[in-house]
C-alpha cells in the first residue's frame, strides 16, 4: 500500500532545532529545511515519473471494439501531480515526508495509488457495474521506488545534520 515516506532521524533533528531556536539564527534553520526538502525531491520526481510511465495492461478484447473513454482525465498524470513533499521540524514528526495528497485527487481516484501498488486493478467497463474487468500493472511501484532512494536520502540527511552541527559549534 502506498503511504507516506519519511526521512527521519527525529532525535537529531529535534535537538538541532532546539539549538537553532536558542541561537536565534533563522538563516541556518531555513537552510536546513531547504536542504532536507532537496534531499527528498529526487524521490518525489522518480515516483511521479514511475507512475506516469507505469504500464497498465488492458484486458484482452473479446471481438468487440472498445469505445471512447468516459473521462478525458489522464489517471496516471493526475496521481503523479498529487505526490507531495512536506518538511517538518516540530516534535510531532520531524523530517521530510513524501506522500500522495488525496485531497488533490478526484473522488473516484482517492484509493487508486494503493490499488495500483497491488498490481491488480479491477473496475467496471465504462461504468457498467454488471461487467467488470481486471487490468494488471507492475506491483509495488511505490515501495520499490522508495526502497531504491532510501540509502541516498539517509546519507544526505546525515550530512545536512553534521553541517548544521558544525555551523552551530
Amino acid at each position: 500500500m502506498t503511504g507516506s515516506v519519511r526521512i527521519l532521524n527525529t532525535g537529531s533533528l529535534l535537538e538541532l532545532q532546539r539549538r537553532l531556536r536558542a541561537a536565534g539564527n533563522e538563516n541556518i534553520r531555513a537552510s536546513m529545511q531547504r536542504r532536507v526538502r532537496r534531499a527528498a525531491e529526487p524521490l518525489r520526481d522518480d515516483l511521479q515519473n514511475t507512475i506516469r510511465t507505469l504500464d497498465i495492461a488492458p484486458p484482452p478484447r473479446r471481438g468487440r471494439p472498445g469505445g471512447p473513454s468516459p473521462t478525458t482525465r489522464p489517471m496516471r498524470a493526475t496521481i503523479a501531480d498529487a505526490i507531495r513533499i512536506s518538511v517538518r521540524t516540530s516534535a510531532g514528526g520531524a523530517g521530510a515526508r513524501v506522500w500522495v495528497d488525496r485531497g488533490r485527487l478526484p473522488a473516484d481516484l482517492k484509493n487508486m495509488p494503493g490499488v495500483i501498488n497491488t498490481g491488480r486493478i479491477r473496475h467496471p467497463v465504462f461504468g457498467n457495474r454488471r461487467r467488470w474487468v481486471q487490468q494488471n500493472a507492475a506491483p509495488l511501484w511505490w515501495d520499490r521506488t522508495v526502497r531504491s532512494h532510501t540509502p541516498r536520502m539517509e546519507r544526505e540527511v546525515a550530512r545536512i545534520l553534521d553541517d548544521v552541527r558544525r555551523r552551530l559549534s
